[in-house]
């Protein structure tokens, strides 16, 4: 099939879910040469009709505008959205009727299930032209390192990358229209990994993508056994913190460039390396993301917690929503050698999931037990931490809520045994799990890893 056939059918097929696809993604193409005081002009633009609309139509942010003594009017800027409180997942469930729009009936949108890196199931709303904006600035940040729409993709990951989310013929039909080959990272024994070689070399993908931890444990497989593969131009990681080390394992192994990537589709949010690797370009077309203090006032460049506003979520908008990631973000006036004018991030300080091993030496993807929680539990969990004490036992800490009872602990034990991975599973239900300095918890934590 040749390229041009190729991005013929994966344009046709984003053509055909929405129309607005080609001129979404045309505009955002231009987008990225703007310089940043126009950029930003555009996103305040839309600020101000999203904080209309959500006053209009959602009565959690009428009542907090009231409460508040202000009015639309008075967030015209990305600086005054300090006069807004930080927004929480916490507030949302509790006032999760406030939070539904009185004209929802009208808007076309889907629920969306997330764990989240701090382990928290929380259900949301998302417009279905958002998963498309989303897609279209993902390919965007994708052509930073040279990828057009179309071009062969390899993805090993999970569910969040709607990896093991599909039938069998909807995954295959999903393949050859986007010509993507999908390599789970729930199992990452001896045999997969080399089943995924063989599926590399066959398929011979121009990029490959996935969670960070997988992508690296998997290159670090290829070599200690001195495995020659087929190698692709670049690796897009995502989905948890990308570690020096593992950049250079990555880069090492595959012998090409990593580029990594931020996205938040609750909140809106996303951002992408360029081949300066200067840091991650923040879009600014779909959302809003602040780095701020203790005081939650936002800081010009350094690390704090990174807050998201979305700018085109009808059926949910998240106004200075707390991500619980970190951020490390450079001052506005560093622009980047590459030419293109959005702010960057230095970094996101702290996502990571840890690779589980079972008493037979498998390796299994700390991404799977988040799976099983949020999927079997769902809101009957606060919050939940994985702790794999040896080779052999497993320890899952619940926070759990009042709906939460004596069953749930059974059912964590069967979905976890019933894959036959071995572990002795000790479920325990705790007060309070302990933060890091940074205020955050791992979720997975591997105490056999050295």
């Amino acid at each position: 099939m040749t390229g041009l056939l190729r991005r013929g059918i994966f344009i046709g097929a984003h053509e055909i879910s929405d129309p607005r696809f080609c001129t979404l993604y045309r505009k955002l193409q231009e987008n990225q040469w703007k310089p940043y005081r126009e950029l930003k002009a555009l996103q305040e633009n839309q600020l101000r009709s999203a904080i209309a609309s959500a006053y209009e139509n959602v009565p959690y942010y009428r009542q907090l505008f009231r409460r508040l003594d202000l009015y639309p009017r008075d967030i015209r800027s990305i600086e005054d959205l300090e006069k807004l409180p930080v927004l929480t997942r916490e507030t949302i469930k509790k006032n999760w009727e406030q939070f539904k729009p009185v004209n929802l009936s009208r808007i076309r949108y889907f629920s969306q299930m997330t764990g989240g890196s701090t382990g928290t199931p929380f259900l949301y709303r998302l417009d279905n032209f958002e998963r498309l904006f989303d897609g279209a600035l993902m390919y965007r940040g994708w052509g930073y390192a040279g990828y057009e729409p179309g071009d062969r993709m390899a993805i090993l990951a999970g569910s969040s990358l709607d990896i093991g989310t599909r039938s069998a013929l909807v995954t295959k039909v999903h393949e050859v229209v986007r010509n993507v080959r999908m390599l789970s990272s729930f199992d990452l024994g001896e045999d997969d990994l080399r089943k995924y070689v063989k599926i590399l070399d066959s398929f011979r993908p121009e990029f490959l993508r996935g969670y960070a931890s997988a992508i690296y444990f998997f290159a670090r497989w290829i070599s200690q056994n001195h495995i020659e593969m087929h190698g692709p131009k670049a690796v897009f990681t995502t989905a948890e913190k990308l570690y020096p080390h593992m950049r250079e394992m990555i880069e090492g192994a595959l012998n090409c460039e990593v580029y990594d990537g931020y996205g938040l589709n609750d909140g809106g949010i996303s951002a992408y390396e360029c081949p300066e690797h200067r840091g991650l370009h923040l879009d600014t077309e779909r959302g809003i993301a602040e780095v701020v203090d203790d005081s939650d006032r936002q800081v010009t460049a350094g690390p704090g917690r990174l807050l998201a506003t979305s700018l085109s979520n009808a059926s949910m908008p998240f106004i200075r929503y707390e991500t619980g990631d970190m951020a490390d973000i450079l001052p506005e006036e560093a622009v980047c050698p590459c030419g293109r004018g959005y702010r960057l991030l230095r970094e996101i300080i702290g996502r990571s999931a840890d690779v589980l091993v079972t008493p037979s030496g498998k390796h299994v993807h700390g991404w799977y037990l988040g799976i099983v929680v949020c999927e079997f539990l769902g809101d009957r969990v606060k919050e939940f931490q994985v702790v794999q004490e040896t080779e052999s036992r497993i320890t899952v800490n619940i926070i759990p809520e009042s709906t939460f009872d004596e069953g749930d602990v059974d059912r964590i034990r069967e979905n976890i045994g019933k894959r036959g991975y071995g572990w002795e599973i000790e479920v325990r239900i705790v007060d309070s799990i302990d933060r890091t300095r940074a205020g955050k918890y791992k979720w997975v934590i591997n105490k056999t890893l050295k």
